[in-house]
């Protein structure tokens, strides 16, 4: 990965680096947001609620701003990932947000591969072993070539760019009621807050809270004056991830509003194939693909980061940590088939605690810690909108924690 310390901005190649490792933080954080359960939930929220689900789609996108806007502030600010503030604000507390971390980004990472499996057979009609192997070996050749940090920047922008033009294309043909839906966007006839708690957590929860800030540390691209183009690079990403939801949301409107009921093994699918027929079931798969590539990425490298501080060892070996986690995945994967069903309920419950915990070190930081934040000043509107947030996270937390219930069924 590229060392921030090495850059020398001055010079034009240098700003053009470093602008492009910025944009691949943004696009890792979005391509991170947008995985094989993002599509999903979409897809099944929409045939629920219809053209209401665009009020919960801007509810959600809103809170995310709010989330995000603080965690790149305060980490791009103190020059110091999300374990690193935390052992400074509360001895101890870094290793443990890590140990979160990096527990449910493997256990989510074996879903993020078999969502490339089936992305894969959708696409090409490939086995679903062969699918998951060759999608791991992909994923794995990107952190071994020389410039690894180069290389994921440059894929997770083409592939999230491949997104979302695919699925505005299928948009596009399947003919969605606009106009209902920008009216109930602010007025909808249905409200449901658990759709947009849901939202939430898997847009902002778990290891995708920091994958953007922490990769945005490397681009050099820190401390307080840099502080605009933070802001802007935080919202960016989260609108990048608003945009692929609402492009989807469309996509589906057009086919559930006409009347379409979708099939229950495999909704998004159905979807597409019901609005483009055999060219949208492909167009599907390679969304499909996309979306769970760009997230064993994004889950691996942001695992991975949340080691680095702890052990020159691991600094040296970073990228062969991050190929032995994918191996790790997928290797579990091909055992048998998806993620253990029980694990995946505790990796969840587990999730739901990264965000209230970390955010409430990185408020603390901003409102009590100045000395970390180079003694910047941090605008007390933005710390106002973290801690509603943060309450929010609370309740995600809860929501999450029931589901250990499901553990001892």
């Amino acid at each position: 990965m590229t060392d921030p310390a090495t850059l020398d901005t001055t010079t034009e190649p240098a700003a053009r680096s470093r602008r492009a490792a910025l944009t691949g933080a943004m696009f890792l954080m979005a391509t991170s947001a947008i995985g094989p359960g993002f599509i999903t939930q979409t897809t099944v929220f929409t045939a629920e609620l219809g053209a209401a689900f665009a009020f919960a789609i801007l509810v959600s996108v809103l809170v995310d701003v709010a989330i995000q806007l603080n965690v790149w502030r305060v980490v791009g600010v103190s020059r110091m990932r999300a374990q690193e503030l935390g052992n400074r604000v509360l001895p101890g507390a870094g290793y443990g947000l890590a140990a979160l971390d990096v527990f449910g980004g493997l256990v989510f990472n074996i879903g993020n591969v078999a969502g490339a499996a089936l992305g894969l057979n959708a696409l090409l009609g490939l086995d679903v072993k062969i699918g998951g192997t060759l999608s791991a070996l992909a994923a794995i050749a990107i952190f071994l070539v020389r410039r690894a940090g180069v290389a994921m920047d440059r894929i997770v922008v083409v592939l999230g760019a491949v997104m979302i033009l695919l699925t505005l294309y299928v948009a596009f043909v399947s003919e969605p009621p606009v106009g209902d839906a920008l009216r109930q966007s602010v007025a909808p006839e249905t409200v449901d807050f658990l759709v947009i708690t849901t939202l939430i957590g898997g847009t902002v929860g778990g290891y995708i809270t920091y994958a953007g800030a922490h990769r945005m540390i490397e681009s050099g691209v820190t401390g307080p004056d840099n502080v605009k183009e933070i802001n802007r690079s935080a919202v960016t990403g989260v609108l990048v991830t608003g945009l692929m939801r609402v492009l989807l949301f469309l996509a589906v409107l057009g086919v559930v509003a006409g009347g379409v009921t979708l099939a229950k093994e495999n909704a998004p699918a159905s979807a597409f194939e019901n609005a483009a027929g055999e060219a949208g079931l492909r167009v599907f798969g390679l969304i499909m693909w996309s979306a769970a590539i760009t997230s064993v990425i994004g889950a691996s490298y942001t695992s991975v980061s949340f080691l680095v501080s702890f052990s020159s060892f691991v600094e040296r070996h970073r990228n062969r940590l991050v190929v032995a986690f994918i191996l790790v995945s997928a290797a579990i994967y091909l055992v048998i088939g998806t993620a253990p069903a029980k694990l995946l309920v505790l990796a969840g419950a587990l999730n739901g605690l990264i965000l209230p915990f970390g955010l409430a070190v990185l408020l603390w930081a901003a409102a009590r810690r100045r000395d970390l934040l180079g003694g910047h000043r941090y605008p007390v509107w933005l710390l106002a909108i973290g801690v509603a947030a943060w309450l929010l996270s609370l309740y995600l937390g809860w929501n999450s924690l029931s589901g250990l219930d499901d553990l001892w069924k």
